[in-house]
């Protein structure tokens, strides 16, 4: 029986451009929470709005352009499940955890260490061929990333460094298994499945394990260069659903469904780089001139790495012939 085939046609320029703009609204995304969770509401509770709005907005768009993007076959339900609960709620709740215990460019770097599991793991169990090149761009990323997050300041806790870690491979599995669900299955509607599954998990958390009650009409200060503002807790995470959550997932999706999860996740290490950027221009947290050489020196290892991408597929026929089978 023939396999099915996909969605659409690859397009790597679109991917690309794709999760840039995904890494630039999660990197201000990383200030956005932080304000936030300075105020009546637990990372728990946070990760299940985020969940509930997102899903609820991408069923809701489905609802009215691709009702029958909702049919889901057996044999979809296990991938989906495994990656609504481990590559999107488990992904987004260590985090969430390791900023609270690590400076937040320590445990973005921590976590990104996942774009050398993704493209071990696809080597290993899906044979994908990568040029020599990719790991002189992985090892450029890491080492801009270190000096982006001042990594050799300190400050690592172990309990900060375990959830760390588990970051690091949920965001493997969020990859692995976002690139492979949007072979027979578009972006929106795996967004959708995704993040409902997700905020199915975290609803029955939250009611085995309650915190307190968020007060959404509390009014919280931006802080930094924006404290002469304040807003409505409720407005704050309506902007975190739409900005820092919906949109920047559905990117990241559309990248998945046009690239390699190796190429969507070394170019999404750039989140990093923004995320100190905002800091920065937000927060009013220093960066030295290292760290803007730290962020040139990812960049240039983004580029490396995609070339070696490139030239691999060519070289090897794997670019077109590893996504159609």
């Amino acid at each position: 029986m023939p396999q099915p085939s996909r969605i659409h046609e690859r397009r790597p320029g679109l991917g690309a451009v794709s999760v840039s703009f995904a890494a630039i609204l999660f990197g201000l995304n990383a200030s956005t929470v932080k304000v936030i969770l300075h105020y009546s509401i637990t990372p728990e509770q946070l990760v299940l709005l985020r969940s509930v709005f997102t899903s609820a907005l991408a069923g809701l768009i489905l609802l009215f352009t691709n009702r029958s993007a909702f049919r889901v076959t057996p044999r979809e339900w296990p991938k989906l499940i495994a990656y609504g609960v481990v590559g999107v709620a488990l992904m987004q709740f260590s985090y969430s955890n390791a900023v609270s215990n690590l400076p937040i460019g320590i445990a973005l770097l921590i976590e990104y260490t996942a774009i050398l599991m993704v493209p071990l793991v696809s080597r290993l169990l899906f044979k994908e061929r990568f040029h020599s090149r990719l790991w002189w761009g992985i090892a450029l990323v890491l080492g801009g990333l270190a000096v982006v997050s001042q990594v050799w300041l300190g400050g690592l806790n172990p309990v900060g460094l375990a959830w760390a870690i588990a970051a690091a491979i949920f965001l493997t599995v969020y990859f692995l298994i976002g690139e492979h669900t949007q072979r027979n299955r578009d972006a929106m509607s795996s967004l959708f499945y995704a993040f409902a599954i997700s905020a199915v998990f975290w609803a029955v958390v939250n009611i085995v394990h309650p915190g307190p009650t968020p007060n959404f009409f509390e009014t919280i200060n931006l802080e930094g260069n924006l404290a002469g503002m304040n807003l409505p807790l409720w407005l704050a995470l309506l902007w975190l659903g739409i900005m820092g959550s919906f949109v920047p997932m559905w990117l990241d999706f559309i990248a998945l469904g046009n690239l390699s999860a190796t190429a969507v996740g070394i170019i999404a290490t750039a989140e990093t780089v923004f995320a100190t950027v905002f800091a920065w221009a937000w927060l009013q947290e220093n960066v030295t001139a290292l760290q803007v050489m730290g962020g040139l020196v990812v960049i240039g290892g983004i580029v490396l790495a995609e070339t070696a991408r490139g030239s691999a597929a060519d070289a090897h026929g794997v670019g077109k012939k590893a996504h159609t089978n």
